[in-house]
């Protein structure tokens, strides 16, 4: 990136970014302390789930919370930040905080994250994607819309206004081409500019805590979950010349349809992707990347993006962490494709951790459905604030201008278990 290029970037974000960052929260915080004023909502980011716990029922804290087998993959992804630190440097003179934007497929960005993709959002709070989909594009966040949403596409699409916002696709088998065309279609009309796919849920993992509460949200007889599908017009149109029905008429039976149709069971193939480049003009990312060798078929398949990701642990225990294969993975094909990460990220320092080992730009996943529970639209908000002020006072303090790779990269990191075992070089990965 030119020196041009780089002032010109920083100038379209500055034009599109909050009025008030991370660091102005902060601010605002201490000034309303003085008169007494306390936040309803905690700022320590490792509450922020036991207190959604508290608050959701057992269905919907168990959807969330719960993971895969005995959330081995889970407690890895959390595990795996804690073997990397930041080492900070000092007398470092800078002339402002650091400088968080970045640019993804050429659209401009004020901060290196987005919203995960994350369905059902109605089971935590009655406003769900709504809510997460207006808060993002106030805090400058993109929004990424399930398909599992329980809110249609163009609903969404509404609340987010003039946001960045990408669409997730659950594939249906190629016996439904027609319904992932109509899905494609709709979400391109509203303005979704990048589809993720997601690799790993082509049927749900074992999931004991869905299990123990008898709890799928995609087979009952409303529109939680499936809203993607009782809103497409050929998914409609189709179920009403088999059953000579409409979906309002049996929403049970029309449901499990739908779900059976986006978790088809099993698995697409490489060659499948090209389906996908015939009927997506814009840049197509692959969810769940875990393994070097997946990562250059991606790159073979000539897809502009990846998300080393395990689905947060959510769909198959006994893996390995995302976060411990992402630098692996950028070392391969980091130059060839676009990398994103998800997988335990929880606080602001987790994000510099990803940033530095490799990831373009790190999606939010739980975190920002906890505040949801909590404070609907605005505790997205209070979620997003508090990760970006979090980030931007690690990088401050530990020297770091900006969270560019020419700033925030492994030099910056070193193995804890290193620093116990004589290895001399702690500035950085030697």
């Amino acid at each position: 990136m030119t020196s041009e290029h780089a002032h010109s970037l920083r100038h379209q974000v500055a034009q599109h970014k909050p009025k008030e960052d991370g660091i102005a929260y902060e601010q605002e915080v201490y000034k309303k302390g003085l008169q007494y004023e306390r936040s309803t909502l905690t700022f320590q980011a490792d509450k922020w789930e036991e207190l959604a716990c508290q608050r959701l029922s057992a269905e919907s804290k168990g959807y969330v919370y719960g993971s895969a087998g005995c959330r081995e993959t889970t407690n890895k992804n959390r595990a795996a930040f804690k073997k990397w630190s930041i080492v900070p440097r000092r007398l470092v003179k800078t002339a402002s905080f650091p400088d968080l934007s970045t640019e993804i497929f050429g659209q401009k960005q004020p901060y290196p994250i987005a919203l995960a993709p994350v369905g059902v959002l109605r089971i935590f709070n009655s406003d769900g994607e709504v809510a997460a989909a207006k808060a993002a594009a106030q805090e400058g966040v993109p929004y990424i819309l399930s398909t599992a949403s329980s809110t249609s596409t163009e609903d969404v699409a509404a609340a987010n206004g003039d946001g960045q916002r990408w669409y997730q696709l659950y594939w249906p088998s190629r016996d439904h081409d027609d319904i992932t065309i109509s899905l494609l279609q709709r979400a391109k009309k509203a303005g979704f500019t990048t589809l993720f796919v997601t690799l790993d849920t082509y049927i749900l993992g074992w999931r004991p805590s869905d299990m123990d509460n008898g709890y799928n949200p995609f087979m009952r007889a409303d529109q939680i979950g499936v809203a993607l599908g009782f809103s497409d017009p050929l998914f409609r149109k189709n179920f009403k010349e088999s059953h000579g029905i409409e979906i309002e008429e049996n929403m049970g039976k029309a449901a499990t349809e739908w779900m059976r149709m986006v978790f088809p069971g099993m698995s697409h193939g490489w060659e499948d992707i090209k389906f996908l480049q015939e009927h997506w003009d814009g840049p197509i990312v692959l969810k769940g990347i875990q393994t070097i060798q997946d990562a250059k078929k991606a790159v073979e398949a000539g897809v502009q993006g990846i998300v080393v990701s395990n689905h947060g642990g959510r769909q198959q225990d006994g893996g390995n962490s995302s976060l411990g294969v992402l630098p692996h993975i950028v070392d391969a094909v980091g130059d060839k494709l676009t990398i994103f990460f998800d997988s335990g990220i929880t606080s602001g320092s987790d994000i510099a951790k990803a940033l530095a080992l490799g990831a373009d730009c790190v999606l939010i996943g739980r975190p920002y459905v906890y505040g949801l529970a909590l404070g609907g639209e605005g505790g997205v908000s209070h979620v997003l604030k508090s990760l970006m002020g979090d980030l931007e006072l690690t990088l401050h303090l530990a020297g770091l201008p900006s969270a560019s790779k020419k700033d925030l990269n492994r030099s910056v990191l070193v193995r804890e278990e290193d620093l116990f075992n004589n290895v001399k070089d702690i500035g950085g990965i030697p």
